[in-house]
């Protein structure tokens, strides 16, 4: 081993996983936003520790003064989507993205491994900005679906326990484990449209609840007391009931409550 400084070779890794976690979730919210529905559903990041690239580096044969090209994935994100068709969308956003430059791609997913690993893999090259100076670091991208993460999650757990060389019984019934999980995903693709339906109207029902608490909480500061009081007993009301479209009459009318409230209407009490 050489006598490098490994925080410092560490740290635009580190930087640019902390960036680019910061920017797949922004584009989240921002497609979330636009759509009622992001193909992302959590974004997760990890630099890989000395060991782990020491161990890598032996393996593959890369020299110490080559680690930066040698080993690709040192910084590494992982995109985790609800369905498989999902993970193509994400992958194609990225390759459009002008913020890094895409070096290549390996799809895991059509032509998952002997394992039974599936994932979608993407090299990027990302700049960042070092108090030293600029500097392009190699990334790893993971797209893969909740499914698919749980196994890859226990695969690598058991390839740790027994040091890659895992007995074939246990070979034997991971892949087994991993044509589950597709069949899994695939099941839920072909519902795909009546999972995301009943998504978007429980976030929006919780959107409608917010805000009538909200406004109601806002007529007691407005000292709207009775008109409080009484949205309140027919929100309780319409709760118990779970009619939706009731609630958001009743928070219209709490909106137009609010709004003679703020325009300094008379009060009722």
């Amino acid at each position: 081993m050489d006598g490098r400084d490994w925080n410092q070779f560490l740290q635009p890794y580190e930087q640019a996983v902390e960036e680019m976690k910061v920017k797949f979730k922004t584009l989240r919210t921002e497609l979330k936003a636009r759509e009622s529905y992001a193909p992302i559903e959590f974004v997760t990041g990890r630099v890989k520790k000395i060991s782990s690239i020491l161990d890598k580096a032996r393996r593959l044969n890369v020299p110490m003064d080559q680690l930066e090209t040698g080993i690709e994935d040192i910084a590494g994100i992982r995109i985790m989507c609800q369905f498989v068709d999902d993970i193509l969308r994400v992958a194609a956003i990225i390759r459009s993205r002008q913020d890094l430059k895409l070096v290549y791609e390996k799809d895991y997913v059509t032509n998952f491994k002997d394992s039974g690993y599936r994932s979608y893999h993407m090299i990027v090259e990302y700049p960042v900005q070092t108090a030293i100076g600029f500097k392009k670091v190699l990334a790893e991208i993971q797209i893969r679906t909740l499914a698919m993460n749980f196994w890859a999650t226990i695969e690598h757990s058991l390839n740790y326990k027994y040091k890659q060389s895992l007995p074939e019984e246990v070979k034997l019934r991971l892949r087994k484990a991993s044509e589950a999980a597709f069949n899994l995903d695939t099941e839920m693709s072909s519902i795909r449209h009546e999972i995301l339906e009943a998504q978007i109207g429980f976030e929006e029902g919780s959107n409608i609840v917010n805000k009538v608490l909200s406004d109601i909480q806002d007529l007691y500061f407005y000292r709207r007391v009775r008109e409080a009081v009484q949205f309140q007993l027919k929100f309780n009301e319409l709760w118990e009931q779970g009619d939706t479209f009731e609630l958001k009459q009743l928070a219209q009318e709490i909106q137009y409550s609010l709004h003679k409230a703020r325009k300094g209407g008379s009060p009722t009490d």
